[in-house]
Parts: structure tokens; C-alpha cells; sequence
């Protein structure tokens, strides 16, 4: 077994602390990883305080996960001893029903097991995130970083950006599309990102001005408050699609509006409440409400070599894992631009790189 150095919760009201544990040694189809950064997601607060319930404890968190390859078991092919690897937000699945035979391995049929707050395939062991020293990953849902892509500010992509590239994928986003993005985060200034690597015009959905200046330089040509009730009469059936990234409650119906005949408004925020939908704000024009679940492994490369491709990454604000619970607080303030990366080179007793 292999004594992993970490931070952990030990429960729902305990503030995140260090934590070791012990993770099984790779196998023949197995990598290990040293992990070198891991992202920081709104979910990881979610889980870590048990505001979804069901949170299993002790709890190390973390599925953004990048690090270089320090060994690999004698059948892996995809990766090699070097290599610098990302880690999702799982890490197995059946791989034999339906969904995984279509690439969509998080919607496995027998039970995908989640990075962390989740279990092996065993169903007893359970499962420890990135905010640790290192990783060890069937080959299968181990990512391959391409060259050229920071690793600190490439970590987030393997939620937030493949969160929202998927959609945008689903949805055939493509030059000339109008897209509304609600919510300028960590999710939102990624699918800025996307939408106009993929030719769209961008309109951001705020509740203030105060990131309208970023949203600008990220790309986005238009910038409207939702406060202002003036916003939807003004905007009404212009859009297309609309990535919905907002995790606070907040009235669909009236996005709806926004929608030309036949868009789509894709939900990837969740909030902690169901929303009504009245049904003229979907019959009124043949309008979707959809939602979109992270992404396959397969998708997820194909989003790594796009990031690669296109030179996108996540805005980053770097930190050690002693100010995590900072980092936090931090979050639910909106006082990060727009995604913490914890550097794992602070963890006591975390490996060289």
C-alpha cells in the first residue's frame, strides 16, 4: 500500500486539515501519479460540508487533477513513466454497458466511481481526490496533458472546462451562433472561452458590472445586467443557446425568454433548489431545457487537444493547501479570478517534482 500525504475533512462542520491514508499500489493497468496541481471547484465545498448529503468521511477532495507519471503497470499504452497526466472527475466505471460503450462513462449504468466522496467498483473502498500527494488511476481515466499547456492553469479544465465545452458541443456551437452565458465564474469564463474559439458571439448575463471589463477581455462582445428587468424585454428571442453556469436560485422562465424559436438554454449550475418551469416558456417557440453532466474520457481528451490547439486555459490564482479553508470562504464571496489551483509542492511531505 502506498501512505499518500493529503488534507482532508473529517466532517461536515471541520475545517479541511492535513490527512494521510493509504491507496493501493498501481497494478498492471494502473498509473501512479505525482500529483503537481489540483483545481478548486465550487463542488468540492458542496461535498466537503455535506450540503448535498451523503458525504462520506474522511474526505479529501479535489478532481482537477494534473501530475507526472511516476510508474505505470506492465499493460498500460497510453501513458509512460514522464508523462504529465490529468485526473477528472472519475477514475472507473463498468466500461461494458451501454453508456460506457458510447463513451459516456459517467453516466455508467452499474455506477461510475467519483474521484473522491464515492467508492471503488468494489463498493467498500472509498475514493480520495487530488488535494493530496499522489494518484493512483486505472490507465482508462487517466488524461493525456498535451504539450504546451501550463499545467497549474490546465488543472480546472478537467471539470470546468470540459463542464462547459461539452454543451457547447452538444449543441453544434459553432461561427456566427448567439450565445448567452449566465454567470461569469469558474464554469462561466470558460464557456466564454469556448464560445468564441468556436466563432460565436458572446453575450455575458450578470448580476452587476463588475466583471464586465473580463468579460470583455475574454472575449465576450456583450455584456448585459439581469438585474434590470429592461435586459430580457431587450434581448427577448435574440439568442440561441445559453450555458447556464449559476448555482444560486434564479427564474429559468425568464432566460427562456431570451431564446430564438427552437434554442436551447443548457443547465451546468445546480441550484440548491428545484426551479418551476411554466410550459408556454418551452412551447412558446419549441424552446429546450436541457442539462449537460461533465463529459466522457474520450470527450475530455478531445477537450484537452482543443485547449492545446486554441492556446485556452483557466484564469488562475495559485495557492498552497494551507489556505484552503481561506480559499473557501473566499469562494462563496466570489473573491477569486476565477479558479483557485492548489500547488501541491506545499503539502508536507508531498513528492519532488
Amino acid at each position: 500500500m502506498l501512505k499518500t500525504s493529503a488534507y482532508a475533512a473529517a466532517a461536515a462542520g471541520k475545517p479541511l486539515a492535513p490527512y494521510s491514508f493509504e491507496q493501493r499500489e498501481p497494478g498492471p493497468h494502473d498509473v501512479l501519479i505525482d500529483i503537481l496541481y489540483c483545481g478548486v471547484c465550487h463542488s468540492d465545498i458542496h461535498q466537503a460540508r455535506d450540503e448535498w448529503g451523503g458525504s462520506i468521511y474522511p474526505m479529501v477532495p479535489g478532481h482537477e487533477i494534473i501530475g507526472r507519471v511516476r510508474q505505470v503497470g506492465q499493460h498500460v499504452k497510453k501513458l509512460k513513466v514522464g508523462d504529465m497526466a490529468g485526473v477528472g472527475c472519475m477514475v472507473d466505471a463498468c466500461r461494458d454497458c451501454s453508456s460506457c460503450r458510447q463513451d459516456l462513462e459517467q453516466f455508467c449504468l452499474k455506477g461510475v466511481a467519483y474521484t473522491y466522496n464515492s467508492t471503488e467498483l468494489d463498493r467498500k473502498t472509498p475514493t480520495h481526490g487530488g488535494y493530496a500527494s499522489q494518484i493512483v488511476v486505472a490507465e482508462h481515466f487517466a488524461l493525456k496533458v498535451p504539450a504546451g499547456l501550463d499545467p497549474a492553469s490546465a488543472a480546472p479544465l478537467l471539470c470546468a472546462g470540459i463542464t462547459t465545452y461539452s454543451p457547447l458541443r452538444q449543441w453544434n456551437c459553432k461561427k456566427g451562433d448567439r450565445v448567452g452565458v449566465v454567470g461569469l465564474g469558474g464554469l462561466g469564463h470558460m464557456a466564454v472561452k469556448f464560445a468564441v474559439s468556436m466563432g460565436a458571439e458572446v453575450t455575458v448575463l450578470s448580476t452587476s458590472r463588475a466583471k464586465e471589463a473580463d468579460a470583455r477581455r475574454l472575449g465576450a462582445q456583450a455584456f448585459e445586467v439581469t438585474r434590470d428587468e429592461a435586459t430580457f424585454k431587450r434581448l427577448a428571442g435574440r439568442l440561441d443557446l445559453i450555458i447556464d453556469t449559476i448555482s444560486a436560485q434564479h427564474d429559468y422562465n425568464q432566460y427562456l425568454s431570451l431564446l430564438r424559436p427552437q434554442g436551447a438554454m443548457v443547465l451546468v449550475g445546480v441550484p440548491p433548489e428545484p426551479a418551476p418551469v411554466a410550459a408556454f416558456s418551452l412551447i412558446g417557440g419549441n424552446k429546450r431545457l436541457a442539462g449537460s453532466s461533465i463529459g466522457g474520457i474520450a470527450e475530455t481528451q478531445e477537450m484537452l487537444d482543443y485547449c492545446a490547439k486554441h492556446q485556452i486555459v483557466s484564469d488562475i490564482e495559485i495557492i498552497p493547501i494551507q489556505k484552503i479553508n481561506e480559499a473557501y470562504e473566499r469562494m462563496l464571496k466570489g473573491d477569486v479570478r476565477y479558479r483557485f489551483v492548489i500547488d501541491l509542492a506545499s503539502l508536507s511531505g508531498a513528492n519532488a517534482r
